[in-house]
């Protein structure tokens, strides 16, 4: 069975930091691209950001550039998001998501995790 798990989420004050993680199971993300997801109460899922299979290239959204980072592991099967100086506007669950290229991640994502819950709140 093919699974995305995340962990990481929490509680945490405006400003401080989050490390969310992914790992995969049943099957290698060696050559998939990966990427998280957020989606808010109320509002419609968003990319956060994504990753190439390569690690090379990185692409986010304009709200989260440079506080987010995501990289990969790939000897352990993992996409890590770094998420610094967090703003109560982050507040969302966050999926992990795997599909074979970039372009198919960011229309229709084939792997889906259950997501994260992560609230910013002093």
């Amino acid at each position: 069975q093919v699974q995305l798990t995340e962990s990481g989420g929490g509680l945490v004050q405006p400003g401080g930091s989050l490390k969310l993680s992914c790992l995969g199971s049943g099957r290698r993300f060696d050559n998939y691209a990966m990427g998280w997801f957020r989606q808010a109460r109320g509002k419609e899922r968003e990319t956060v950001a994504l990753i190439s299979w390569t690690g090379r290239w990185t692409n986010y959204a304009d709200s989260v550039k440079g506080r987010f980072t995501i990289t990969r592991d790939m000897a352990n099967n993992t996409v890590t998001l770094q998420m610094n100086n967090l703003e109560p506007e982050d507040t969302a669950v966050y999926y992990c998501a795997a599909a074979p290229t970039v372009q198919i991640i960011m229309r229709d994502p084939e792997f889906w995790g259950k997501g994260t819950q992560v609230t910013v709140s002093s």
